[in-house]
């Protein structure tokens, strides 16, 4: 037996909260692994193109001391053109 979108949810609208709850995570857990495949793959395969451009030398790397600096930076910057 196959029920409609309509009838499920009617049928769950009957069942105590907590079990709607229950049965609501369920569902939407379903969804987000699907979707999480596809999320994978393509972290994967961008996480892999910048490992190339970095081994091929198309970009340079700048220390994380010298981002951290510049953003300490802006920051004050920042404040001093808010607070003049």
């Amino acid at each position: 037996m196959s029920l409609s979108a309509s009838e499920f949810f009617e049928a769950g609208m009957s069942l105590p909260p907590s079990v709607r709850e229950d049965v609501a995570l369920r569902l939407l857990e379903s969804l987000e692994a699907v979707g999480q495949e596809s999320v994978d793959e393509s972290w994967t395969a961008e996480i892999a193109s910048r490992v190339d451009e970095v081994v091929s030398g198309e970009v340079r790397m700048v220390p994380g001391e010298d981002v951290f600096a510049e953003l300490a930076d802006r920051r004050a910057a920042r404040r001093g053109a808010r607070d003049a």
